[in-house]
């Protein structure tokens, strides 16, 4: 499929593992036996680049500074990866010193951004804490962004945390998870406003087919999501991402960037052309190709 402003296309969230490395625990065998597999450079290649993708940004999946490390490396070897967003326990008080470190390592002028996975933190005001934000913040004053990694219900948080701390540049991973497939999704459309009222805040067209809780989706599932994104956001501060290998669990990554084209029809070549590559390559701060 061909779209106005699909072309050069940054892929501005994946994942890659080798679990000898770095173990996956939260893949369960039975019920995610479409990525119980090491995913490498040379699986994502030839998938991204038949979509059109010329560049990317891989996303940790494992809580550790050595996956990060790997990442990096691994970056600086690689054409097609343009950025790494990197682990990194924000709640220490020495994430200066820690970001150094990583910046140190082989490939580390590739490190565009931080993430720490929220998600499963069973304080619902986490994102609050005095800790937490000193962390983000030195996060923000190192010249990275910080994406938020968060479920539905904590959203109120984000926009909290995105408001009071207006110096860092926020990235909202998977639109917040927002549960589809004829949910409710009240609280979710209000939270989502409120996080996009702060300008320095962006958010990933990613992650949605694996939020529609039944088997099969249509593109009529994740299109109020994709609608209340682009008129809370705009199209200036969306960015595409395919969350592959993730999305395998529900889509391969050529029908989730042609499911998106669609949905993305009724917009203009430069505002397609911004979701596709513009906000990526401003959000990270990514090097001219």
């Amino acid at each position: 499929m061909t779209t106005p402003g699909r072309a050069d296309v940054i892929d501005a969230h994946h994942h890659l593992w080798t679990r000898s490395r770095h173990p996956q625990p939260w893949i369960d065998p039975t019920t995610m036996a479409a990525i119980d597999a090491d995913f490498t450079p040379a699986d994502l290649a030839p998938v991204a680049r038949a979509a059109g993708v010329t560049r990317t940004v891989v996303v940790q999946a494992n809580s550790t500074e050595a996956e990060t490390v790997d990442l990096l490396g691994v970056a600086a070897a690689d054409t097609l990866i343009a950025g790494v967003v990197g682990w990194l326990d924000v709640t220490t008080d020495d994430v200066v010193d820690r970001l150094a470190r990583l910046r140190a390592a082989r490939g580390g002028d590739l490190l565009v951004g931080v993430r720490y996975s929220v998600q499963d933190e069973p304080d619902p005001t986490f994102l609050d804490r005095a800790d937490v934000r000193r962390g983000i913040a030195a996060v923000g004053a190192a010249g990275l962004a910080f994406d938020l990694l968060v479920r539905q219900h904590q959203l109120g948080a984000a926009a909290r945390v995105a408001r009071d701390l207006p110096e860092v540049r926020f990235v909202l991973d998977h639109l917040g998870k927002p549960a589809l497939g004829g949910t409710d999704l009240t609280d979710w459309v209000r939270d989502l406003h409120a996080l996009a009222a702060s300008p320095n805040t962006t958010a990933k067209l990613s992650g949605l087919v694996t939020e529609v809780h039944r088997p099969a989706w249509t593109s009529d599932d994740l299109r109020p999501a994709v609608e209340h994104a682009l008129d809370v956001f705009g199209p200036d501060r969306l960015m595409f991402g395919s969350d592959w290998p993730v999305c395998l669990l529900a889509s391969s990554y050529r029908r989730w960037i042609d499911t998106l084209s669609a949905l993305l029809a009724p917009l203009g070549p430069d505002e397609q052309a911004a979701i596709w590559r513009r906000t990526a390559r401003r959000a990270y701060r990514l090097a001219a190709s």
